[in-house]
C-alpha cells in the first residue's frame, strides 16, 4: 500500500484540480505548475462548496465557498473517519443536485479526495469500478493509488466502516 509518506515516487498533477463529472472536482494543495515545479494551489471563489481532507491554512477557499473539513490519513481508517468520508460524499450529492459546484481536495488530489469522489460517484449509481475508471481517466492514473482506499471501495464503505468498528 503506498501512502502519503510514499508519494515522493508519485508524481505530482499537472493541474491543481480535475473535473470528474459536471460540476464534482477533485484535487490538491500541490500541482505540477508550467514551470515545471511544485506549485500551490489557491482555492478563491471558483466553487460553491469545498471539502478539505488535509487541511493546509492559507490554501483557501474565499469567503463565498461553504467549507467543510475532515481530515483523515492517506492510510487505514477508522469506523468514525470513514463515517466522515460518507458524509462528505451525501453532501457533495446534495450540493451537486441543488446546482451547486464542489471541489474534494487533498494533498495532491489523488486519494482521499478519490475516496469522497469515488463514494459520490457510486451514491449517484455507478460501480465503484466505473467510478474509479473514471477518476482516473479524469484525474490522473495515479488517483487512488491506494490500494487500501479501492478495498474500502469495492467492497462497500458501509461495509468497511462495519469491519473495522468491529475491529476496533
Amino acid at each position: 500500500m503506498r501512502t502519503h509518506e510514499q508519494q515522493h515516487r508519485v508524481p505530482a498533477p499537472d493541474r491543481p484540480w480535475s473535473e470528474i463529472e459536471p460540476g464534482l472536482w477533485m484535487g490538491g494543495h500541490k500541482f505540477l505548475g508550467r514551470s515545471g515545479r511544485l506549485e500551490f494551489a489557491f482555492v478563491r471563489d471558483e466553487f460553491d462548496v469545498v471539502q478539505t481532507l488535509l487541511e493546509l491554512p492559507g490554501y483557501g477557499p474565499g469567503p463565498r465557498a461553504e467549507h467543510h473539513v475532515w481530515a483523515i490519513p492517506d492510510g487505514p481508517l477508522d469506523g468514525t473517519q470513514l463515517a466522515g468520508v460518507m458524509r462528505l460524499a451525501r453532501a457533495a450529492n446534495e450540493a451537486l443536485d441543488c446546482g451547486r459546484s464542489v471541489l474534494v481536495r487533498c494533498y495532491h488530489g489523488y486519494n482521499r479526495s478519490g475516496l469522497v469522489v469515488a463514494h459520490a460517484l457510486v451514491r449517484r449509481g455507478r460501480t465503484p469500478e466505473e467510478a474509479i475508471a473514471l477518476i482516473r481517466a479524469r484525474r490522473s492514473p495515479w488517483a487512488l493509488h491506494n490500494e487500501l482506499f479501492v478495498d474500502y471501495l469495492r467492497a462497500g464503505l458501509t461495509t468497511a466502516r462495519l469491519l473495522e468498528e468491529l475491529a476496533e
